[in-house]
């Protein structure tokens, strides 16, 4: 991964030197990581991008030349860059693991450490975690849709740049998706690759028989035909007919064919049934044509017989929801590892932060389905066996009493001390782990539309110190506004 320690806002930096000026070197801070709305209305998101924090994390430095360049911005004093010069990050960081299904407020990223330092990794940590996430999550409602078939992500010419691209088909991989037609990502992250040929292929011969014949001449044993360049039931599929049932005279077996655009439904019912007439049974269907989940939902609905789908620019560029909304904010802050919970107030209820250092606990009935979410202060402990009450934060007389339930803490140790203190897992590996998170939701959580609200609520000691904060702040204000008043009636 290249260094992307320049990845960040100028106002990183301008805050970074402000800290230093005004004698804030060696205050310390916690900053959580999380979002407010689930992308798609959907029930969950699923967290994703974690690989390439960590990678981000342990290639922190800044070249002469990035030194050059702020020195040239003439922002910058020079006290500054020499701190710039030795920069490492020495703090801690915990998150959740890759595939881990997640909820709105809950931190994914927990980042402690000298202010100077964490301040300046929040644009980089949020510009990885939302794309990656909100990709994995689209791709895993596509894999729901599909109910079963196979999906490839198709997206790379219509991703928003290379990276995306790459990474795009990365959390498309942890999601779900069984293959990629990126090359790129294929060898960069072992995902496998996948494709057939384009319209191009069968138009540069004299007729489709012939393109036919020289594909599967070149792939005998991986051979799809592309049947729509010209007409379908007409053309296209007689010809691959004829060319499947001479493969398998030959002793190979034929793949099957893509349908890339047309009514996915009639076609593809069609196609199955003139497949079976000539005995090629055990042929597939790809369908592709700018496909989303909800496509792909009312395709099968309708029963058409597609084996397995090509997914490209809704999936990669998530078209209906472009963004996450992730946000990196201040809950904590101190001096030599002593911390004060803090708060950022707004009108809006739903801007109103969770104070203090915090973990995420996730209870469990005793088949292994999620009943809920608790966001908790980091000291406190659920005792499996007794019963605990929850309510929900805003809507507080809505309450459900938990029983016969086990626990887990979502939050991980990543990095302690600056040092890297967990493994990477494969990819591959994650992509079993989310497809495990997603089983322990109940369906009704996980339907593409009008989704099931999964619970999330605070613990009572949170939801105390939250109140209790917000009290004294309004207390501040109005101490504050009455003092300018009384100096306001001496200076008449």
């Amino acid at each position: 991964m290249e260094n992307l320690t320049m990845l960040t806002d100028l106002y990183q930096f301008t805050m970074m030197q402000g800290y230093l000026v005004n004698g804030c070197r060696n205050k310390e801070a916690v900053f959580d990581v999380f979002f407010r709305t689930l992308p798609y209305k959907g029930g969950y998101a699923l967290a994703a991008g974690l690989e390439q924090v960590v990678e981000y994390i342990e290639n922190l430095n800044f070249t002469e030349e990035d030194l050059a360049y702020l020195r040239s911005l003439n922002l910058f004093d020079d006290d500054f860059i020499e701190e710039l010069r030795n920069f490492h990050f020495h703090g801690d960081i915990d998150a959740v693991p890759e595939g881990t299904a997640v909820f709105p407020y809950e931190p994914l990223i927990r980042i402690k450490g000298r202010i100077f330092e964490t301040q300046l990794v929040e644009t980089a940590i949020l510009n990885l975690i939302n794309f990656e996430t909100l990709i994995a999550t689209k791709a895993s409602r596509v894999m729901a849709a599909a109910d079963g078939g196979q999906v490839m992500e198709f997206g790379l010419r219509r991703a928003q740049g290379p990276d995306a691209g790459v990474l795009g088909a990365r959390a498309a991989f942890i999601g779900g998706c069984q293959s990629t037609s990126n090359v790129l990502a294929g060898k960069r992250y072992d995902i496998p690759v996948s494709g057939t040929q384009a319209h191009s292929w069968i138009q540069c011969f004299p007729s489709e028989l012939e393109a036919f014949r020289a594909y599967a001449r070149t792939f005998p044993d991986g051979c799809i035909l592309l049947v729509d360049t010209y007409n379908v039931l007409e053309s296209g599929l007689p010809n691959a007919i004829k060319v499947g049932l001479e493969l398998e005279a030959e002793g190979h077996h034929f793949l099957g064919i893509r349908l890339d655009s047309g009514d996915l439904t009639y076609l593809s019912k069609e196609s199955r049934r003139m497949l079976d007439e000539a005995g090629l049974k055990d042929t597939i269907i790809v369908g592709s044509n700018d496909l989303d989940e909800n496509t792909i939902f009312a395709i099968l609905a309708q029963g058409a017989p597609i084996d397995a789908w090509g997914v490209g620019t809704h999936l990669i560029t998530s078209k209906d929801s472009p963004s996450l909304g992730g946000v990196y904010k201040l809950v904590a802050e101190g001096e030599a590892g002593v911390f004060h919970p803090c708060l950022k107030v707004s009108e809006n209820i739903t801007k109103i932060t969770n104070p203090g250092i915090k973990k995420i606990v996730r209870f469990y009935d005793q088949a292994g389905k999620a009943m809920a979410d608790v966001i908790a202060l980091e000291d406190e402990v659920f005792t499996t066996g007794k019963p605990l009450m929850i309510f929900d934060p805003i809507q507080t007389w809505k309450r459900k009493t938990l029983m016969n339930f086990r626990t887990r803490e979502l939050l991980v140790p990543v990095f302690r001390g600056g040092k890297r203190v967990y493994e990477l897992p494969k990819l591959k590996d994650i992509q079993t782990y989310a497809r495990n998170e997603l089983d322990t939701l109940w369906d009704e959580v996980k339907r593409l539309t009008n989704p099931h609200r999964y619970i999330v609520d605070l613990s009572t000691n949170l939801f105390d110190l939250k109140n209790q904060l917000l009290l004294t702040i309004n207390e501040g204000i109005k101490a504050n506004n009455h003092q300018e008043e009384v100096e306001h009636d001496v200076d008449r």
